[in-house]
């Protein structure tokens, strides 16, 4: 299964920088995506929180697809698998 396809099978996502952040300072992320095409400036923070956290990443080509797959119309820097609610 692709990276794409799981995040479009997750119950719960969070989509973005700032959300994916909040959701891994909170605990609730499980697996966080970043596009590799994102600005580093943008993604770097996010991953070194994810270490700091032990908190997978996994890395895709393209935040136009990681959009879509959230089914949003537009590209997403960043993305988290969260626990259900």
């Amino acid at each position: 299964m692709s990276y794409y396809e799981k995040v479009r099978q997750a119950k719960a996502v969070t989509v973005g920088t700032k959300q994916t952040r909040k959701a891994i300072e909170r605990g609730e992320a499980l697996e966080v995506f970043v596009a590799t095409d994102a600005e580093p400036h943008v993604t770097e923070k996010i991953i070194a929180l994810c270490k700091l956290k032990g908190i997978p990443v996994r890395y895709v080509d393209s935040m136009r697809a990681l959009g879509e797959a959230c089914g949003i119309d537009v590209g997403a820097a960043a993305v988290a698998i969260t626990k259900e609610r």
